[in-house]
């Protein structure tokens, strides 16, 4: 697929990833005496032989999105995608950076209590290990020239999904799935699969609990 025509931004947007590397963001912006969150840990980087992970979290925020998280360079890099992923290659759907994860948030799902950042229900909506299509690069310069492409093995998500920075700003990209025999056009996986890999609830079911 020609994703040329997005016009990614070039060479002067190479620091966007030495930038976003850390973790102090995420950790500074929670009180975790009162949230359930993982706290940032040293945590061991697998072996060089294991695949890369990826989640998929549906967040109930003060706005429901699909935080959309792929593991480079040890954390989850991470972009909040308001419509959630789609099977159809026609579709571009917003895709909004945010700040890195620890790697252990791939396991999270509860609720965020009000008055902390993020507050409400976060369910593991998908998950698995995806493929860097781009073999000749790293995902950290696919990062940096703004345009990613990966195979997904997920349990709801398979095959290629392209994220593409806008020139609207660095911070603006796009989630595209790509034209492969994995696309389906008539396949709407948000509205017909919106349960948990995890523990099989929905967000609808997890709001209803916590009353």
């Amino acid at each position: 697929m020609d994703f040329a025509v997005l016009k990614p931004l070039g060479p002067g947007s190479r620091t966007v990833l030495k930038r976003q590397k850390g973790l102090a963001s995420y950790q500074n912006r929670r009180d975790f005496t009162r949230t359930t969150e993982p706290q940032v840990r040293n945590e061991k980087r697998k072996k060089a032989s294991e695949k890369p992970i990826f989640v998929i979290q549906q967040h109930a925020a003060r706005s429901m999105h699909y935080d959309v998280r792929l593991e480079i360079d040890g954390v989850l890099v991470s972009w909040a995608v308001p419509k959630g992923p789609s099977t159809n290659p026609r579709d571009k759907r917003l895709a909004v950076l945010t700040e890195n994860h620890p790697l252990a948030y791939a396991d999270f799902e509860g609720v965020i209590p009000e008055g902390e950042y993020g507050a409400g229900e976060v369910i593991v909506w998908d998950r698995g290990s995806y493929d860097n299509l781009k073999e000749q690069k790293s995902m950290a310069e696919c990062f940096d020239d703004g345009t990613i492409e990966v195979f997904l093995h997920g349990e709801k998500l398979e095959g290629g999904y392209a994220l593409v920075r806008m020139k609207t700003g660095e911070k603006n990209w796009l989630l595209i799935k790509m034209a492969d025999d994995y696309a389906d056009a008539r396949r709407n996986p948000v509205k017909s699969e919106p349960e948990s890999v995890v523990s099989g609830v929905t967000i609808k079911e997890l709001k209803k609990s916590k009353k």
